[in-house]
């Protein structure tokens, strides 16, 4: 009986050995694997160059993956009061996300002068009154990239890219990969450059910073006197950089301890530098996070949200919660805080699946809202979730699985609420309660065909949704692909009533034109011109229509105008169309510039208004029209040069 007791305690013994070393191994294991985010990481700073240096070599040999040498792996238009002497008495701002945030567009207006981008130059014009319109200076910035501009007072911001052959002289460069050069004359870079003029007298501006930093322009953002700007700095080559500012010809290098990173394996970095500048006196201050990409950003008065898509390559055993399966894509969030010039890193956190563009994120209450699609649709496993973050970035609340088998194509927070658009054959139109951040809830749906690229409030019980319309493919082409789907047709604006939450209606809508036919607001939101308080609704649309009898419901249209469409819009009425403007001189022009030309000289891409006249905008010209009834009261011709090449060449511009 006590041998029995004793083999008993001996195999007993021995399993329990086995299984403490099974436990030891897999945490040394997965200690050693690339790993995915936990909810949340602190981010920690780097004490010298050579950290840096010695953190890519060690997470580069952890990862196999190609080159080898390589490191990398993408509100309303508010009127306001003019403060020029002579403007108008209101006159239409950018529509931007986030009200006291502006955001960096290609047209600016102060109420009396149109700044505009038109190739490689900016433009001021005297707009106001329109019956005297004229260019009064040019900008050129030939060689360089120009993005986008702000306005603020007497100040004009520029902000472009180039490529610099060699990077400032005292930068630092290390090697990181054996055998690989570092000589001044083996490597050069992007630089993103930030231009400040004095517009006090707006025939001559005059430069007052010439500011440049390391990496590609991505984007920024202003508030009251700073703006910040974001870039993207690439590791390549087998060595680095270290990033640097240029002001005024001074350089500076940016200090290592002024870099942190999130201790994650990745299989590429970048260096992500936000910068934040008073447009007063050009001073900058920076912070730098080294981190796999940043494809995107919401940013409240407080806070910037940088985030990017992660995708677990490796399986990932559930010793350590939470666990993430091979293949499971997750969206990276980096909070950074904000205050004038002061920039510091709060926090990082990860929820699953992937975002589409910055109005899938919000901030409210000191809560961070999100909106992300797992999978895919032609992969049959998509499903949409919203999950609401702590200050922290600490999970607070989520709704998963919305409209399995679509995706998010637009989404808006306002307030206490979220509203959502999936399609895969017809628009859903969620409404969700996001009263309780740890409870999110359905409090509505409406499926009607089609769906909605954006959505702009109305009001508070009211949103505007511009979009396409879709048909349902045929019964034979569906069972041929095995997949139920809906054919894109025209562009669809619509007018949806969300006063009774549980049963949210479609009050109106106009469909224009046929498949083809397209608008910039459907990708930009800044193309989209509101003012509730004018009736007024401005599309640009590129018309594509079908001539004769329609036969298949895929079938595209001849394109055969491009211009403004302009809606009266109201409650009672909804869309009420006033008429359309364009800037070719008649249809056989605009045949004539090309299929698809998205780039076209004539092309109306931005509209605004100053009081009672119409401003529409395209790269070669600015044209006033009257409000009431859209005669035309006058048009300028701006300097710009249609490209002539490739693409532009083939369709004989």
């Amino acid at each position: 009986m006590e041998q029995k007791n004793f083999m008993r305690f001996l195999i007993i013994f021995a399993i329990g050995i086995v299984l403490v070393a099974g436990v030891i191994l897999t945490l040394n294991y997965l200690e050693n694997q690339p790993r995915f985010f936990t909810e949340t990481n602190s981010l920690e700073t780097f004490n010298s160059t050579s950290d840096i240096s010695d953190f890519l070599k060690t997470h580069q040999a952890r990862v196999n993956y190609a080159g080898g040498d390589m490191l990398f792996s993408n509100s309303a238009a508010t009127s306001k009061s003019s403060e020029s002497a002579g403007g108008a008495t209101q006159y239409s701002q950018t529509n931007i996300q986030v009200e006291g945030v502006d955001e960096p567009d290609i047209v600016k207006n102060d109420g009396k002068y149109i700044y505009t981008i038109t190739g490689d130059k900016v433009v001021i014009v005297n707009a106001y009154p329109a019956g005297s319109m004229q260019v009064v200076s040019e900008i050129n910035f030939s060689g360089t990239s120009i993005k986008n501009i702000f306005i603020n007072g007497n100040k004009l911001i520029v902000f472009g890219d180039d490529y610099s052959a060699t990077p400032a002289a005292d930068v630092t460069c290390i090697p990181i990969s054996e055998g690989v050069n570092c000589s001044s004359s083996s490597y050069g870079e992007q630089r993103t450059l930030i231009y400040i003029y004095d517009i006090s007298d707006k025939e001559n501006p005059e430069l007052e910073n010439n500011i440049s930093m390391s990496g590609n322009y991505f984007d920024s953002r202003m508030i009251d006197n700073y703006i910040y700007v974001v870039s993207n700095k690439y590791l390549y080559g087998g060595y680095l950089i270290m990033p640097y500012v240029t002001n005024n010809g001074a350089e500076k290098e940016i200090a290592s301890t002024s870099m942190y990173y999130p201790d994650i394996n990745e299989t590429g970095y970048q260096f992500t530098t936000f910068m934040a500048v008073n447009i007063n006196n050009g001073e900058t201050s920076e912070k730098v996070l080294l981190n796999p990409s940043t494809s995107n950003l919401y940013v409240s008065e407080r806070n910037i949200y940088a985030v990017y898509d992660q995708w677990s390559s490796h399986p990932v055993m559930c010793i350590r919660a939470p666990c993430y399966n091979q293949g499971e894509e997750r969206t990276i969030i980096t909070k950074v805080s904000i205050d004038r010039d002061q920039i510091a890193f709060v926090a990082v956190g990860s929820v699953p699946g992937h975002i589409l563009n910055q109005f899938s994120m919000d901030e409210y209450n000191n809560y961070f809202r999100i909106a992300t699609t797992v999978g895919e649709v032609w992969g049959g496993n998509s499903k949409n979730n919203i999950y609401v973050l702590d200050e922290n970035l600490n999970l607070t609340g989520k709704l998963e699985d919305l409209a399995p088998g679509e995706k998010i194509y637009s989404s808006r927070f306002i307030g206490n609420r979220g509203y959502l658009v999936t399609f895969k054959k017809v628009d859903p139109l969620f409404v969700i309660d996001l009263k309780d951040p740890s409870e999110p809830k359905i409090l509505g749906k409406l499926k009607i065909p089609g769906y909605s690229d954006y959505l702009h409030p109305y009001d508070e019980n009211h949103i505007i949704g511009v979009g396409k319309e879709a048909i349902d493919a045929d019964s034979e082409l569906v069972q041929q692909r095995n997949l139920d789907f809906a054919w894109y047709q025209g562009v669809k604006i619509a007018l949806f009533d969300v006063s009774d939450v549980e049963n949210p209606k479609e009050l109106s809508k106009v469909v224009i034109g046929d498949r083809g036919t397209d608008s910039y607001a459907l990708q930009d939101h800044k193309a989209f011109l509101f003012d509730k308080s004018k009736n007024l609704l401005v599309l640009p649309i590129t018309l594509a229509e079908i001539k004769g009898e329609k036969t298949a419901d895929n079938q595209y249209g001849e394109f055969v105008f491009q211009g403004a469409y302009v809606y009266r819009l109201t409650l009672e009425d909804g869309f009420e169309f006033k008429g359309r403007i364009t800037h070719y001189e008649d249809n056989e022009t605009f045949l004539k510039s090309g299929y698809y030309l998205y780039g076209g000289g004539f092309n109306i891409q931005r509209s605004l208004y100053m009081d009672n006249t119409l401003y529409t905008i395209s790269n070669s010209m600015i044209k006033a029209n009257n409000l009431d009834n859209l005669d035309e009261i006058n048009s300028v011709n701006l300097p710009y040069e249609q490209p002539h090449y490739g693409y532009y060449e083939y369709w004989g511009i």
